[in-house]
């Protein structure tokens, strides 16, 4: 099969062709394209997302396009008219921002099939793909209520509205009741400055656990804890490539595996315009590899809350109530 890469300049789409076709709902997918809101370089979100749109060519042998630096209306506006001008007949917005993008200009091109992540927009042709990453962020906290030794824990979000920061507060008390923990929002995925002066700040206070939950501004907190001398929870990613066995585990979703998932549902006619939730149960959603730093009798109870977890949908403090 013969693959190659045209690289062009920022005002165009980038291609990466292949050759065969398939179906969905009983017309043939043959070019499947991607929004990226800032760069496939950030060793995080935008590499995954990147590596899903690669796995979809390898697996289905379509012709996949992308787009790296998609952050306004005008933007996505012009993108989806060049893929539309290439025949693509899906577009991928590697986002939640491309929801409500998406949901603006959706109706002009009812040919496409347009997918995003995390959002609560949709219409026909429209679909969200929604993480429920709740559950890891309070499987994660559970381990750092665990293993703190200062009663501090630190998690460094994004949003408000993350569950995965909802999640891990509750883990954390529920693991031990008797921890501080110190919530900072930096409002924008890749705000390192504001991160790292909020991390700074919990050093100060003698925080021992971090949770960078975000995308650029997570590896060089990770790489700062280890040398720090302090643990860290990852994000996104298996993050012990970064912070060694200081990282006690990951909080990662496979977005890959769920963009594969999606296209192959669409060939076979099973996932029309709506939103749609998967975690664990779909395996997109996994716990990393815990930290030889952690009790094993600790890591085997864990475990078997989370196969409870995928088997009930509940987790232990909802069980308990």
């Amino acid at each position: 099969m013969k693959k190659y890469f045209i690289l062009l300049i920022i005002a165009f789409i980038i291609p990466i062709l292949s050759g065969c076709n398939y179906h969905a709902n009983g017309e043939k997918i043959e070019r499947v394209g991607m929004l990226i809101e800032h760069t496939i370089h950030d060793q995080n979100w935008g590499n995954k997302g990147y590596q899903g749109l690669l796995d979809i060519q390898e697996e289905f042998n379509m012709d996949v396009y992308f787009r790296e630096g998609v952050q306004t209306q005008q933007q996505v506006n012009i993108a989806v008219e060049e893929f539309a001008n290439q025949g693509v007949q899906v577009i991928i917005g590697h986002s939640s921002t491309y929801g409500e993008f998406f949901n603006r200009l959706q109706a002009s091109y009812p040919d496409i099939q347009f997918i995003y992540v995390n959002g609560g927009y949709s219409a026909d042709n429209l679909i969200s793909l929604n993480f429920n990453s709740l559950a890891m962020g309070f499987f994660a906290g559970m381990v750092a209520g665990e293993m703190t030794k200062t009663n501090r824990v630190g998690i460094i979000a994004a949003y408000e509205w993350q569950p995965e920061v909802e999640g891990f507060y509750e883990g954390v008390l529920y693991q031990n009741e008797d921890v501080n923990i110190d919530i900072q929002y930096v409002y924008d995925w890749d705000e390192k400055d504001l991160a790292i002066e909020h991390y700074q700040k919990m050093l100060d206070q003698d925080t021992d656990i971090i949770y960078p939950a975000g995308d650029a501004y997570s590896v060089p907190i990770i790489e700062s804890a280890m040398n720090e001398g302090i643990y860290s929870v990852g994000y996104i990613n298996d993050q012990q490539s970064i912070g060694g066995q200081s990282v006690l585990t990951s909080t990662i979703q496979h977005i890959d595996k769920l963009y594969v998932y999606a296209i192959e549902q669409l060939e076979k006619g099973n996932l029309d315009g709506g939103i749609y939730n998967f975690g664990f149960a779909e395996e997109v959603i996994t716990m990393g590899p815990y930290s030889e730093h952690l009790p094993e009798d600790f890591t085997d109870q864990l475990n078997e809350l989370i196969a409870d977890y995928k088997e009930t949908g509940l987790l232990p403090h909802q069980k308990e109530k």
